[in-house]
């Protein structure tokens, strides 16, 4: 059995009147670490206990660490999160409660990633937050729920931080045959670093990340996202922080499941009818996210403010 859970799939009468055409929705906040990660995280765990791994270690303080402590948990094998200065307490005791090994290194996850890297012993993993062929091929699963439950979006929205969950999207509409079907990449202004690759015309790094969606914090997409917008129908698009948060607290009212403004970015594109426009269904991965809480996207608001 795998790790993750078969998500809902349902279809959002206050999205899909506010959008002006049906919204279905991926329920991917309800995995048991609270986002999609679980999916490729799982995945990878399994497949690297099977090759004979005895502990974990990971280089996130988010979502991916959780999913890491959450698989580590599960198949009984001992898991150590490094995590940059900047993480929260919440975080870190979202960590602990999974059983694992915290600890504190750098300023940035890049230096918390660079770190991780020399604790690994001879029989340790190394779960990557987004770059990794076996968790593009778990995160591919969600779009074979889909596909088994008899809907074939016109496009599929959802958001881009490092690049994992789009090229695992990508690789599940390739695989179901849905070639024809494209994904609209959300992210917010400060973190946009798949917009500035696409400009480029090659993976750039940010000088740095200046939004609230810190789960889109990647200075550099994975290489894989890019090569995805070849061989894809891929168009970027950018909203501001303001409406990230806006569409978390209006899904949060619609719909009862609060979420994070990495998410919140994706379905902030609902608000865009001319981008949706072309498009007679739209699917949007609900990616989730357990470390925000309505107190502090309200706080981030009054700051924006």
């Amino acid at each position: 059995m795998p790790l993750h859970i078969h998500t809902p799939l349902i279809e959002s009468r206050p999205l899909s009147r506010t959008a002006g055409r049906p919204v279905w929705l991926k329920l991917e906040a309800l995995q048991p670490c609270g986002s999609f990660k679980l999916r490729g995280v799982g995945h990878a765990c399994e497949i690297h206990q099977g090759r004979g791994a005895r502990h974990f270690v990971s280089s996130s303080g988010g979502n991916a660490g959780l999913a890491v402590a959450y698989a580590g948990r599960k198949l009984g094998l001992p898991v150590t999160v490094v995590v940059p200065e900047t993480t929260t307490e919440r975080a870190k005791e979202l960590l602990r409660q999974e059983d694992a090994s915290v600890v504190v290194h750098g300023s940035s996850w890049q230096e918390a990633n660079a770190h991780a890297q020399t604790l690994l012993g001879p029989n340790d993993a190394f779960i990557h937050p987004f770059d990794d062929p076996l968790l593009w091929a778990g995160h591919a699963s969600m779009i074979d729920e889909v596909a088994a439950a008899g809907v074939k979006p016109d496009a599929v929205v959802l958001s881009v931080g490092g690049g994992g969950l789009l090229s695992g999207v990508v690789e599940g509409l390739q695989r179901n045959g849905w070639h024809d079907v494209p994904v609209l990449a959300v992210e917010t202004e400060g973190a946009a670093s798949l917009h500035a690759a696409i400009e480029a015309g090659h993976t750039v790094e940010l000088p740095g990340i200046q939004s609230v969606a810190t789960s889109l914090g990647a200075k550099r997409v994975a290489e894989q996202a890019l090569a995805c917008c070849r061989t894809h129908t891929v168009h970027s698009h950018l909203v501001s922080d303001r409406e990230a948060l806006d569409a978390c607290e209006r899904l949060l009212l619609d719909q009862r499941l609060l979420v994070e403004p990495a998410c919140g970015a994706a379905l902030a594109l609902l608000q865009h009818p001319e981008v949706l426009a072309p498009y007679a269904n739209v699917l949007v991965i609900v990616c989730g996210g357990a470390t925000a809480t309505l107190e502090q996207i309200r706080a981030w608001r009054e700051q924006l403010a």
